[in-house]
């Protein structure tokens, strides 16, 4: 896919604090797909999506919505971004009704059936304020605001962060019925088990590199997991990406031609297990 097709392009996007470095991140988005972007805390995601959206200045690289530039066209670029984070405050005492008020002022091409359209689908009620929601109802109030003015492209930051089991199955059932409707997703989180439902694709990133860009079924096809009760055999310790330990001993993750060529007795992992493996290799 050429740059300028991507609804979203990264390049060699830098970002430099005293004790972290956000380190070249490169990447595209696939129109029309869910980009699952993962990391423990502290990798780097937030601030990428920080520097994505200008909210902090990077050091280096570039960042094009459909081959334009924040920079030269951020009225246009806005009109067609949702950003929706579970860290999102409003005024709490507020009626729904003035903060829509506001908000749609600042966009032109506010589309004020679909907003009823997301309030309806998402059983919100106008007359509520953001205190009297669940935060699974703020995100969804987030996600019905982001709509009502065209966004294409949807950049969620922990979205489901918090929320019980059947409140993010409620989200991730809204997510797949956005990518149904053409929209593009970045999901950035660390509740993996939540893209193994919905993610086509997968953007790692460690220690602020991103080490791995793939399409989700693939990534996780590349591993294998054993479970070693006496501890990791010898001949296979220098394939070993990273160990857990069990009751019974350990698990160890391997690359999956290496796990075939030393006849292990593996099984495929999740993607928590990949991640958390090669975390604890990393750590």
């Amino acid at each position: 896919m050429a740059k300028n097709d991507a609804p979203l392009s990264v390049r060699g996007l830098c970002k430099k604090y005293p004790a972290f470095t956000l380190d070249s991140v490169t990447f595209d988005l696939t129109p029309g797909a869910i980009t699952g972007f993962i990391g423990r805390n502290g990798a780097g995601k937030t601030t990428t999506l920080n520097a994505i959206l200008s909210f902090i200045k990077p050091d280096g690289g570039e960042v094009l919505f459909s081959g334009l530039s924040m920079a030269d066209h951020a009225a246009e670029i806005k009109q067609k971004i949702g950003f929706v984070s579970a860290g999102m405050a409003y005024y709490t005492g507020k009626k729904l009704k003035t903060i829509t008020d506001v908000t749609r002022a600042f966009y032109p091409a506010w589309d004020g059936a679909a907003y009823q359209k997301y309030m309806g689908r998402f059983g919100l009620d106008e007359s509520k304020t953001p205190a009297s929601l669940s935060n699974g109802m703020k995100i969804k109030y987030a996600l019905a605001l982001a709509l009502s003015h065209g966004a294409e492209l949807m950049l969620l930051d922990e979205p489901t962060s918090g929320l019980d089991p059947v409140s993010r199955e409620e989200l991730i059932e809204i997510f797949l019925a956005l990518k149904d409707e053409g929209k593009t997703i970045l999901f950035s989180t660390h509740i993996t088990s939540d893209l193994d439902k919905c993610a086509d694709r997968i953007l790692f990133l460690q220690k602020g590199r991103l080490t791995a860009d793939s399409a989700l079924n693939d990534f996780i096809g590349a591993y294998r997991l054993a479970s070693c009760a006496g501890g990791v055999p010898e001949a296979a310790a220098p394939c070993v990406l990273g160990t857990c330990r069990t009751k019974d001993g350990c698990t160890a993750l391997f690359k999956q031609a290496d796990a075939e060529r030393l006849s292990l007795d593996c099984r495929q992992p999740d993607l928590e297990e990949i991640m958390v493996h090669l975390e604890k290799e990393g750590a």
